[in-house]
């Protein structure tokens, strides 16, 4: 790990907020920065990151150096347990020292090389993965975590434990950053329905697609937007404040988004997303690495 420059946590307390996601479109967005960037999940129990960097079915080499990691590009390197697993539908049943074990391995044995960037992605929850990695790499240095959330209650009860861990373990929290921050679609990528007598739902789409085009075309450009979860009680942005960290920005609900996840592909290649996730998640990247005055460019 000493040949690492800087390592970035990514964590939550709540499962199904896109920290996975979030990982792997920081990777993708280092990446294309010209750093060398390597992806390390330590999600034990349920490993998105080969999927979402499009490298299922791939498997992990070793060499007198070590383990090597798995390429997208020349310099984006992944590791996970995923690659080791013959079978995905297998279930990892471990305890807490195997776990920890391997998280040892990951970092000890394998072949990293020169590294700007080490983007961690880690389980929900404050336990055994989570306290492992925080000690294996204080020796060396961690930059700071970078907490992901959704904007509802239920969501944001178990984020405030994460930002406690944190600060009880000595790790900088670079920011939170609130996911799924309502639905944000271009008008003429929606599905209209009308409900019958019967309670069916009637498609509609293409009557009213014709009637936009006809009477209000220029409504067509416009992105629709709502609320999806609750953010009655201030979101992200009212947590940070009342447990003084930094807020980082919010990601809107982007179907392109989850579609590039699902391909495993970078959503700032994706001029789709470029409507609404890719700058919201530009921007949150950008602040992210100001708080470490870490330069945006090549030869941080």
């Amino acid at each position: 790990m000493a040949t690492v420059k800087h390592k970035i946590l990514v964590l939550s307390g709540k499962g199904g907020v896109g920290k996975s996601t979030f990982s792997a479109q920081l990777a993708f967005a280092l990446a294309a920065r010209d750093f060398e960037v390597g992806l390390l999940d330590i999600d034990i129990c349920g490993p998105s990151i080969p999927k979402m960097l499009g490298l299922e079915g791939r498997e992990i080499r070793r060499s007198n150096c070590g383990w090597i990691p798995v390429y997208v590009e020349s310099n984006l390197g992944v590791i996970s347990i995923g690659f080791t697993i013959p079978n995905p539908d297998e279930a990892v049943i471990w305890r807490g020292p195997r776990k920890t074990g391997l998280i040892k391995q990951f970092l000890r044995d394998v072949d990293w090389g020169e590294l700007d960037f080490l983007v961690v992605d880690a389980p929900p929850g404050t336990s055994d993965e989570h306290i492992s990695i925080v000690q294996f790499l204080q020796a060396t240095g961690i930059d700071g975590a970078v907490i992901v959330t959704t904007p509802q209650q239920v969501s944001l009860i178990d984020v405030r434990k994460e930002v406690s861990f944190c600060k009880k373990v000595g790790v900088e929290v670079l920011g939170v950053v609130e996911n799924m921050s309502g639905l944000s679609q271009p008008l003429s990528e929606f599905k209209f329905t009308r409900m019958t007598e019967t309670g069916e739902q009637k498609d509609m789409t293409e009557w009213a697609m014709s009637y936009i085009r006809e009477f209000a075309p220029e409504i067509l450009n416009l992105i629709a937007c709502t609320e999806v979860f609750d953010a009655s009680g201030g979101g992200a942005a009212k947590m940070c404040n009342d447990m003084g960290v930094p807020f980082l920005g919010k990601v809107p609900l982007d179907p392109q988004l989850r579609k590039a996840a699902e391909d495993g592909r970078s959503c700032f290649s994706d001029d789709k997303c470029r409507r609404a996730s890719a700058p919201a998640l530009k921007m949150i990247i950008e602040k992210m690495l100001a708080q470490k005055n870490i330069s945006t460019e090549n030869g941080a």
